[in-house]
Formats: structure tokens, C-alpha cells, sequence
């Protein structure tokens, strides 16, 4: 069995992690700071602030651990099974019916209970 021991962050790390939520903000607060420049450079510096904060972040050891995390993901989404169209189909069909069936049978039991309700209160006369 693997354990993993925590281990409390550096202050680097901690320095990198605020300068990537640094650049990443900047780069939305150019945008709405710069409004004079033409929207696509705007957008284009929104987009580099991300990508710095990216790099910057991934430099960390949250960084490089989060990328860790998305690549075994990325395994495990390789392993999934998906349904052939044809199971889709019949699956999306027997959910439909048991949606149809389930509708009528609380329609009828909601109608039941409305008769049942207006006998009792001698509202229904």
C-alpha cells in the first residue's frame, strides 16, 4: 500500500501561487482597464495572463501535483468502457418508458388523492 505524507508548503511555493492568481488577474483587469484598445488585444491579454499564471502555478509543488493528478486521469479516462450506439439507443428508450410510465401512474395517484380529498372536506359536491 502507497501512503502519502503532506508535507507543509514552502514559502516559495506559497510566493508562486499568488504570483500566478497575480498575473491571471492582471490580465482581466487589463482588459477592462485598457478599454480603448481594440477588443481581440484586449482578449489576447486576458489569454496571456492565463498562460503565465499557468506556467507560474505549474512551477509550484501544488502545480506539479495537480498536473500529476490530470495526467493519471487522463489514464483512467482511456479505460472507460463506452456504450456502443445501439445500447444507447435501447438505454435512452427504457428510461423514456419508465419517465412515461412513472408520469401516468403519479398523474393517476395525484387525480386519486384530489377525488379523495375534495369527498373528504365536502368540497367536490
Amino acid at each position: 500500500m502507497t501512503e502519502q505524507v503532506q508535507e507543509p508548503q514552502r514559502g516559495g511555493d506559497t510566493l508562486k501561487l499568488i504570483a500566478a492568481a497575480v498575473l491571471a488577474v492582471l490580465g482581466f483587469v487589463g482588459f477592462y482597464y485598457l478599454s480603448s484598445w481594440p477588443v481581440w488585444s484586449r482578449w489576447l491579454l486576458v489569454l496571456v495572463g492565463l498562460v503565465l499564471g499557468a506556467v507560474v502555478g505549474v512551477q509550484s509543488e501544488s502545480g506539479v501535483r495537480f498536473w500529476q493528478f490530470v495526467l493519471s486521469s487522463r489514464i483512467e479516462l482511456r479505460k472507460v468502457v463506452w456504450p456502443t450506439k445501439d445500447e444507447t439507443w435501447k438505454l435512452t428508450g427504457l428510461v423514456m418508458m419508465v419517465v412515461l410510465i412513472l408520469g401516468v401512474f403519479f398523474w393517476g395517484l395525484d387525480a386519486l388523492l384530489l377525488a379523495l380529498s375534495r369527498h373528504l372536506t365536502g368540497q367536490g359536491a
